[in-house]
């Protein structure tokens, strides 16, 4: 089916993500995989070439373009060459919206230009030892003293996090912490008491570097509140649609990926005399998989589209988001067995989208959260309308 939600400016957009992909990303990318961390150059590149800040004012530095149907241009194209660990659209699309959003004048021109020129690295911190989607759980302390806050916690498996110059900190300024008790705060590079712990090993997604976070006593200037003070439940909240589509969409498109490289496989291999796409079994596989893609895809332009607008709901969201990155898990299961022993090889791109494309049910929400989102909406509201 023909796609409608992309204008020649798109077009024109996805040619330049191709070039850069094959000029600073490809030549590098098994190098960095084996480093468990990718070069600071290719972010740098990327700032070059427009493709961080895209949303954020020209004024800054940034591509003034705030229209997401660039950012899912990004996403599809990292995710077809098989180059999640260069992570863009952390930066870009779950980041940016908090700097852009929440900070003040003066934050802005101090922090978006190296946004923008990929000098400034941001992470968000949020995840703890004990407490993952639920934030209710959150330990991590800021405490008034006057001139600052003082910062005192340990955050785990941080994107970004051995790379980031700028960290995004939800600490609990409340002792009950929780909905009313949470709040953003920027930790800078260098800053006391802010260390890093390992660079996590991990079964995908290799060459993105995710750490460990620890905080002993880190003196947080009173100017790097991001947002309101308690604030931070609501605005987390407020930014999780954009995070759980572009996990969505990156999702839809390393299905359909994985389905056109089977298909040309399966179409060359040779099994009982004739090409494995002659038996029925195999035509039977494709044409599942095939037309699970073509109605996720329906549902996920419509998605992109809305969200372009400004009407995409949290419930629309998470419903893309669960079902497209199960529908990526099962695509990439599937097509690895049709792949046969050769899907089991590190060489052949279906057995790295197997592990890289594991974690998109997990992060952003996992499915169960997802599933509850959806579900408590629909029954504690029963006029509400899908």
């Amino acid at each position: 089916m023909k796609r409608l939600l992309f204008t020649p400016e798109h077009d024109a957009f996805r040619e330049t993500v191709r070039t850069f992909l094959a000029k600073e990303v490809l030549p590098h990318y098994e190098q960095w995989e084996q480093d468990g961390i990718v070069s600071r150059d290719a972010w740098r590149a990327a700032g070059r070439q427009g493709l961080l800040g895209m949303a954020v004012p020209e004024e800054y530095g940034g591509g003034g373009m705030p229209d997401f149907r660039y950012s899912a241009v990004l996403a599809e194209e990292f995710t077809r060459a098989g180059t999640p660990g260069l992570a863009l659209g952390l930066h870009n699309d779950i980041i940016g919206p908090y700097l852009t959003g929440l900070a003040t004048e003066e934050q802005k021109r101090r922090w978006l230009p190296g946004f923008c020129s990929g000098e400034t690295i941001t992470a968000i911190a949020m995840t703890e030892p004990g407490a993952g989607s639920d934030l209710q759980g959150i330990r991590t302390t800021a405490e008034d003293r006057g001139d600052h806050w003082l910062l005192n916690g340990s955050k785990t498996f941080i994107s970004n996090g051995i790379l980031a110059d700028l960290v995004i900190v939800v600490a609990k300024t409340t002792p009950e912490g929780g909905a009313h008790g949470l709040s953003l705060l920027v930790v800078e590079r260098g800053a006391a008491g802010f260390e890093r712990g390992r660079n996590l090993a991990k079964i995908g997604q290799k060459s993105q570097d995710t750490a460990e976070l620890f905080f002993h006593d880190v003196r947080v200037p009173k100017d790097n509140l991001l947002g309101e003070l308690n604030g931070a439940f609501v605005h987390l909240m407020t930014n999780l649609a954009q995070e759980r589509m572009g996990i969505a969409v990156a999702a839809i498109a390393g299905a359909e990926h994985l389905l056109e490289i089977t298909t040309a496989y399966v179409q060359d291999r040779q099994a009982f005399d004739r090409p494995l796409a002659r038996l029925q079994h195999i035509r039977f596989e494709i044409a599942e998989m095939a037309t699970e893609c073509a109605v996720t895809r329906a549902f996920l332009d419509r998605c992109i589209t809305d969200h372009a607008q400004g009407t995409l709901d949290a419930v629309h969201a998470s419903m893309a988001k669960w079902w497209a990155t199960e529908l990526q898990k099962r695509v990439a299961d599937r097509c690895l067995q049709l792949h046969g022993g050769y899907g089991y090889m590190a060489e052949y791109p279906v057995a790295r989208a197997f592990t890289d494309g594991r974690i998109q049910t997990i992060y952003g929400g996992t499915t169960e959260i997802m599933k509850e989102i959806i579900g408590r909406s629909l029954l504690d509201n029963p006029s509400r309308k899908v």
